[in-house]
């Protein structure tokens, strides 16, 4: 799926507003448009990031979805504000200046034959050993620079919650997934 810029700030303003409405519940429902464009299944991620410090407040979505990306967008903007690695200190409406909103869509997942089959600044990677399964959007290899091997180590760790080495296990499956990223853009544009 290729999103124009017009359909890029549909979104932006969507989610903007959804994520709005969660924080104070709006008296209508939101509106949806008709595009058919963005009503082409397709998954997700809404990310929210602080503006001066860009540390992550919020990051959900969906890997593969047959919904359209409507639903999948309103989902994840839902569930971005329940993200659990913040419970602690979750995402209020006074929090919202503060903060940048991404789009990240989703195409289809490719399987690749060995874990170090991808393109880390093109490709996003899951990653799924016996039951565990994470993934890192195509943006984390760009804003850290780490290497294929170091991408892997590191969401073996930080999502699967296993050792480094555990992507070099026999077990290891590995798909790829190329992704359009819209934003960041400030919660509230100038």
């Amino acid at each position: 799926m290729q999103l124009s810029s017009q359909n890029s700030e549909i979104l932006l303003d969507l989610a903007a507003d959804l994520i709005r409405r969660e924080l104070t519940p709006a008296p209508r429902p939101p509106v949806f448009p008709q595009d058919p464009v963005l009503r082409q299944p397709a998954g997700c991620f809404v990310s929210l990031h602080e503006h001066t410090t860009h540390n992550l407040r919020g990051c959900i979505g969906t890997l593969q979805s047959d919904r359209p990306l409507l639903e999948t967008l309103a989902a994840a903007c839902t569930g971005v504000l329940k993200d659990p690695r913040f419970t602690h200190h979750p995402v209020t409406i006074h929090d919202l200046p503060q903060l940048e909103l991404e789009i990240t869509v989703l195409e289809k997942m490719q399987p690749v034959p060995t874990p170090l089959d991808f393109e880390p600044r093109t490709h996003g990677i899951y990653l799924k050993i016996n039951e565990r399964a994470g993934c890192f959007l195509p943006q984390v290899a760009r804003e850290t620079g780490w290497t294929r091997e170091q991408l892997l180590a590191r969401l073996c760790t930080e999502k699967l919650g296993l050792p480094p080495e555990s992507w070099r296990s026999p077990a290891a499956n590995m798909a790829v997934f190329n992704a359009q990223v819209i934003g960041p853009r400030p919660f509230f544009p100038g």
